[in-house]
């Protein structure tokens, strides 16, 4: 196995684990990997129970997105659909926590930490209000 992929992880990823600790400095508590929803096999990255909004850091290139995500030249045939079921994962995921009234936060890995802290905030009080 090449070892970028044997590097993948699921968790705890650089982009992860700093949202977290501004959003530990800020005294918000949350879980980390947790599946609140009957789907115990679809996890979210950060999850505020209470609140219930589940955050995703998704990753440009295992998740499509749309500003830089890239297609590898070897073994396209290959990576085509398993990026494209990776996608469609993501949409199902979302659907069946919203079914389930929890609120879907996805968030790009290159979005500054800052940024994404700043939109995590907002959906918090936005779920607050509701």
């Amino acid at each position: 196995m090449a070892k970028s992929m044997r590097s993948n992880t699921h968790r705890d990823t650089r982009p992860e684990l700093a949202i977290r600790r501004l959003l530990h400095t800020r005294g918000l508590r949350y879980r980390v990997d947790m599946a609140p929803w009957s789907n115990k096999r679809r996890r979210a990255d950060i999850v505020f129970t209470r609140q219930r909004l589940a955050v995703f850091v998704d990753g440009c290139f295992w998740h499509g997105c749309p500003e830089h995500a890239t297609l590898p030249m070897r073994n396209a045939d290959y990576w085509r659909p398993k990026l494209a079921k990776n996608i469609e994962r993501d949409r199902e995921t979302t659907a069946m926590a919203e079914a389930e009234d929890w609120r879907v936060l996805r968030i790009w890995e290159h979005v500054p930490p800052e940024e994404a802290v700043q939109l995590i905030i907002r959906a918090l009080e936005a779920r607050r209000d509701e």
